[in-house]
């Protein structure tokens, strides 16, 4: 899995959990071509979704576990409001309700094919994530990027990959 500063939503500390509250990450990517008119059509933008073999995903990972009842990850993506900045977000995606007790570090809270936009809703310039906390969430850090491909190398409670302890013969 490669990672790439240019398609990362967090900071390179990661986004804190939020306290009961919804935030967003620290990055608003920004995905329009210079050069390009903008329209209200969403010129200017680059279309990011429904690729196959390979098509670009969202990771949303925790690197710090944290503590309190449950959060939620939303991809949210914004036109150009006509002077370079993000107009309105629109939620295009939302990820399951992960408990504290399953946002352990290394755990995903997001992960799918960057989506197209929803019908009606023009091609986004700018994407970022949104974190709804329920209850009281907190003390845990997330990062979050567009990937080409993820790891998903299974592992063991003891960290080795694929899940088989050193020794363990397999009869072919």
């Amino acid at each position: 899995m490669i990672l790439d500063a240019f398609a990362q939503f967090t900071a390179a500390a990661g986004d804190s959990m939020p306290n009961g509250a919804t935030t967003t990450s620290t990055n608003i990517l920004d995905i329009g071509l210079s050069g390009l008119p903008l329209s209200s059509a969403g010129g200017g933008a680059r279309d990011l979704g429904v690729g196959d073999k390979p098509a670009l995903k969202i990771l949303v990972e925790v690197t710090t576990a944290g503590a309190g009842t449950s959060i939620a990850v939303n991809l949210q993506g914004a036109p150009d409001n006509g002077s370079g900045a993000p107009g309105s977000f629109t939620t295009y995606i939302s990820g399951p309700v992960v408990t504290a007790a399953n946002a352990i570090a290394g755990s995903r809270l997001l992960e799918v094919d960057v989506p197209r936009p929803p019908a009606g809703v023009v091609l986004p310039r700018f994407l970022q994530l949104q974190y709804v906390a329920v209850g009281n969430m907190s003390a845990g850090v997330m990062k979050g990027w567009i990937v080409i491909d993820r790891f998903d190398q299974p592992g063991s409670q003891s960290g080795l990959l694929s899940g088989y302890p050193p020794g363990v013969t397999i009869a072919n």
